[in-house]
């Protein structure tokens, strides 16, 4: 049985299951392999989730909502003067989930087995929803010589591809140090051809926000 006794039962299942569908893969793995994992009955485990969909949906999706959820306060509270900290504070709180999360799910909505499910196209929706938060961020932002040569969906995808380098970064067993956390979030504004100066003092502002957002997400 793994060390998850402090979890809830529902967590234990979703714990156990990222790491059996991140190891073997999605077809790989069984309710009966999850059940065993966890140390329940596998009666136990249709209690909290109707089947491996069910588990496969929450678990996608906890790898870009507590991200996407924040968009608007985000939005809200960095101050209008520097608009360069939104897209920061976005960034640093994405490469967070993708970096905390107890095992590397940020690599499921990149499986085959995965990418033909119908749950799949769901989740869509929503890293869709989270891209284009990244392209309306950078556009505020973007230099002159980026705007006329990127869209606002082309700009988006190029920043969140940008964060979701950690999902790489774990897969190959790197732990993801504050350092990066910082200079991903970096990379983001230059792509958007921001100045240094400007880079600096985002950063300044998006660091002195950043706990609030941690802490709430921690909380739930």
């Amino acid at each position: 049985m793994p060390q998850v006794s402090h979890l809830a039962p529902r967590d234990q299942i979703l714990e156990a299951s990222a790491t059996l569908f991140v190891d073997e893969g999605f077809a790989g793995t069984s309710t009966r392999d999850i059940a065993e994992l966890v140390g329940i009955r596998q009666a136990s485990l249709y209690y909290h989730f109707a089947g491996k969909d069910g588990i496969l949906a929450e678990l996608l999706q906890q790898s870009v909502r507590p991200s996407l959820d924040k968009v608007e306060r985000i939005e809200a509270e960095c101050p209008a003067e520097v608009p360069e900290a939104a897209l920061y504070l976005l960034a640093l709180i994405d490469v967070h989930t993708l970096a905390r999360a107890p095992q590397n799910i940020g690599k499921l909505y990149r499986m085959p087995d995965v990418m033909k499910l119908e749950i799949y196209q769901q989740f869509r929706a929503s890293l869709k929803a989270l891209t284009k938060a990244y392209g309306r961020l950078g556009a505020r932002i973007a230099s002159e010589p980026v705007a006329a040569t990127t869209s606002t969906n082309q700009l988006g995808g190029i920043l969140i591809q940008l964060t979701e380098t950690v999902i790489k970064s774990r897969a190959d067993n790197h732990k993801i140090r504050p350092a990066e956390t910082h200079a991903l979030a970096t990379s983001c504004l230059r792509a958007c051809g921001v100045p240094q100066d400007r880079i600096e003092v985002a950063a300044a502002t998006a660091t002195d926000l950043m706990p609030r957002f941690i802490e709430e997400q921690h909380a739930q």
